[in-house]
This record gives structure tokens, sequence and C-alpha cells, in this order.
């Protein structure tokens, strides 16, 4: 592997020490410039790039998956001094930024559906429950 062109660190811009918080931010960025219906680029180089870019963040954005891609480029967390991040002020977003761009589906909230379907089977639970209870009762084994 060319570790210049093919850095998954380097696709994204950010340093190999960089929070799961800096990736994300950048993946956002990046993925709102080079999907190929928002670029102005074309096409076939949009669909690289913006491939390139999700297989750089799925790669880095687990935590498994990026320990056992530093292991494979040679990168060291250990006994290496960090520099303090330097603060920056975050950029206001538009108000119609929607944030649903989850590539791992345990790193989302519930949706609608789901938490009505979870509703349902408490409901059902604690019928059912009720259920065999007052079966017990009426057979008189309670």
């Amino acid at each position: 592997m060319n570790n210049q062109q093919q850095n998954y660190y380097n696709i994204l811009g950010v340093h190999a020490s960089a929070s799961a918080i800096e990736i994300r931010r950048a993946y956002r960025e990046l993925s709102k410039k080079y999907h190929p219906d928002t670029t102005k680029l074309s096409t076939a180089t949009a669909t690289v790039k913006f491939q390139a870019l999700n297989q750089a963040y799925a790669a880095i954005s687990h935590p498994e998956r990026r320990a056992a891609y530093d292991l494979e480029i040679g990168y060291s967390r250990v006994f290496v001094m960090q520099s303090q991040p330097q603060f920056q002020t975050l950029k206001p977003r538009p108000d119609n930024y929607r944030s649903s761009a989850y590539l791992d589906s345990t790193d989302r909230p519930l949706s609608g559906g789901e938490i009505s379907v979870l509703l349902m089977l408490i409901v059902i639970f604690i019928g059912c429950v009720i259920l065999a209870i007052s079966v017990g009762m009426l057979r008189g084994e309670f």
C-alpha cells in the first residue's frame, strides 16, 4: 500500500491522532463536497472520491477497525506525547442542516418507527403477563 496516496487519514485530511469527533466532522464536510449529487466535479471523479472517502471513514470511525488499520500502517499510540489541540470556534450550521448520514447502525438515535415498535413490544409483554396471571387465578393456581 502506498501510504501517501492511500492513507485513510490523508483522504479525510486529519492527523492519525485525531479524535473521533474530528474524524466525523472532516467526513461530513468532505462528503458534502464530493457527493456526486452535490458537486461540480464530473460524476465519475466524484464517485471515485466519494467511495474512497466512505471507505476511509468506515475504516477509521470504528475503534477496533481503526486500531487494526493503525497497526497496518505502523502508527502507534503507545508512548506518544500528543500536543493539546488548539481550540477553534465552531462554524454555525445552516438551519436546513440534517445529520442523517450514519454508516454505523450503533451510532445513531432510534427512529420514530423503532420507538413505536419497542413501545408495542412492551405493551404486548405486559399484556401477556397480565393474561398469564388472570388465567392462573381463574384456574385457582394462585
